[in-house]
């Protein structure tokens, strides 16, 4: 069996923003030489996620409104957690709502996606460099 291990760097100069890396994805699978297996995806960072969804862009305001209203920024005072002298609390929800990391299966050396599927990389406390780790096992 063959592991393969990658990072992205990502830095979304906006506070919120959902970044497509398929292809970043895919180009790590190429290069890992994995033909059947599976990659893991996750941000290493606690506000920040990795998801699949649709590449369309209503979907993704559709999300940061909906996110919003469960979690919403302001007022920070009303989350416990920014009394640490933090104002991110609401991006913690984010994440923990849209999810930490996807898997992916690996099939004849391409992502084994269903119909519009595609990964993004999720940003709710942006305007920093943040890591995404690609695992990748397999034959």
């Amino acid at each position: 069996m063959k592991t393969y291990r990658k990072e992205l760097w990502m830095h979304l100069p906006t506070e919120w923003g959902y970044v497509n890396i398929s292809d970043e994805v895919q180009q790590a699978i190429d290069e890992s030489g994995v033909k059947e297996g599976l990659v893991l995806v996750n941000p290493m960072h606690i506000t920040a996620s990795c998801f699949i969804n649709d590449d369309e862009h209503g979907l993704h305001k559709d999300f940061e409104r909906w996110l919003e209203k469960l979690a919403p920024h302001a007022p920070i005072s009303q989350y416990d957690h920014n009394k640490t002298g933090e104002d991110n609390a609401d991006a913690h929800l984010k994440r923990q709502l849209m999810g930490r990391e996807v898997t992916v299966a690996i099939t004849n050396g391409k992502l084994d996606f269903g119909p519009w599927e595609q990964i993004f990389y999720g940003e709710y406390d942006g305007r920093r460099r943040k890591r995404v780790l690609i695992k990748i096992i397999g034959e």
